[in-house]
């Protein structure tokens, strides 16, 4: 299900979500129910997938669509769960280095900048938190929930809220520096995109289909890039979110949106290099010289990242609700709402391998946050707060 959410606000976001819209991602235009593609067995699977660790992270979700997600640094794994615990982990082990109860709803994030792992909360905030061992060092307060993941670069940190607000904090002490805004739809999807800071520089995928490029220390509008303008004969229709994170490339900023445009955008003055009708909400992952992304009906799709060219398209998963891809040793992974994991081959897009998460708590929930690839193993966290590393050898 992909939730929408309905404007104006009254008094918090939880009014607005109590009478929320649920808009199902497997409806036809006509309303009918699109089952969710049954799983064919792999007859020759290419790789081993093999769980190596797995640790639960408080109450995950709590049932809730949140952007938690799973942050990797050199010295550890960085998770949290609405409850508001927030752990660090052994990469290669999983085992707890330090957890902090932060006594809020923690809704968006970690990410880590430099000595600070950033989290936002449903009721409004950015909470920093000492990357060596987890002690609290400043709570920022905004005007609605901070679902998008908190991104930092040097002295300054940037907070989004689901109102249009973005605020430039200080990276010391959380003290609001700048603040930028731009009027929200009457309705959208549940999901902001995480703005993404190049150099000195601020971009960020909007609610109305637009992407903005800011200057990163004073929050000054350098420009404003329609990526889709909404048509369609209905509100639901109308939709355009840019929810999923945007994508930093060598030669541009991959961005896609649910109005059905994917593009490559010029970082100078966001006019697209190339677009392509791919419509999606989730992500999208670099492998190589393809860029692969999961649409919102449920299928895969590589592209040439160079031109935008249509390499395969991958519809044997289609309304299974799946992740973000990753791209980890040569293969592209995608999770879905039972909590499998899929691993496709970059060359034709064929599922060569299936695995799912273990464990007592959680083993079958839905991968909603993105997997993230690191040197050794991919880190994959289900909406019920199971994290587990994995490698993938290949069969002998």
């Amino acid at each position: 299900m992909i939730a929408v959410r309905a404007w104006p606000l009254k008094a918090g976001i939880a009014a607005a979500l109590a009478a929320g819209l649920l808009l199902s991602a497997g409806c036809s235009s006509k309303g009918k129910t699109r089952e969710p593609s049954k799983l064919v067995a792999i007859k020759h699977a290419q790789l081993r997938p093999e769980e190596v660790w797995s640790h639960q992270i408080g109450d995950g979700s709590g049932g809730q669509y949140t952007d938690l997600r799973v942050a990797l640094a050199q010295d550890a794994v960085y998770t949290a769960s609405l409850d508001g615990v927030v752990e660090a982990l052994n990469p290669d082990t999983g085992k707890r280095l330090w957890r902090t109860k932060t006594k809020a709803r923690v809704a968006g994030g970690p990410t880590v900048d430099g000595d600070l792992v950033l989290v936002g909360t449903e009721d409004a905030q950015v909470i920093a938190l000492k990357r060596t061992d987890g002690k609290e060092v400043w709570r920022a307060t905004g005007t609605s929930e901070a679902l998008a993941p908190p991104v930092g670069a040097g002295d300054i940190v940037v907070m989004r809220g689901v109102d249009g607000h973005l605020y430039g904090l200080n990276a010391g002490d959380g003290t609001r520096i700048w603040n930028f805004d731009r009027t929200v739809p009457d309705l959208t999807l549940r999901g902001l995109s995480a703005p993404l800071i190049m150099g000195n520089r601020i971009f960020c995928g909007l609610d109305n289909g637009h992407l903005v490029s800011l200057k990163l220390g004073d929050g000054q509008l350098i420009w404003d890039q329609p990526i889709s303008v909404p048509t369609g004969r209905t509100v639901l229709d109308r939709l355009a979110d840019i929810d999923a994170d945007l994508l930093p490339a060598a030669d541009g900023i991959f961005v896609v949106t649910f109005g059905s445009d994917l593009a490559l955008v010029d970082p100078q003055n966001g006019q697209p290099r190339w677009r392509r009708s791919v419509k999606s909400y989730t992500g999208m992952a670099l492998g190589g010289d393809k860029l692969f992304v999961t649409d919102a009906d449920g299928a895969v799709w590589a592209l040439d990242a160079e031109t935008g060219a249509q390499v395969w398209k991958q519809e044997a998963l289609k309304y299974r609700r799946l992740s973000p891809p990753a791209y980890f040793e040569g293969h592209i992974v995608v999770g879905d709402y039972k909590g499998y994991l899929h691993w496709l081959s970059p060359t034709d897009g064929s599922i060569v391998a299936r695995t799912r998460l273990s464990g007592l708590i959680g083993g079958g929930d839905p991968i909603i946050a993105p997997p993230v690839a690191g040197p050794k193993y991919l880190y994959v966290m289900n909406s019920a707060g199971r994290l587990a590393a994995f490698e993938a050898p290949a069969r002998q």
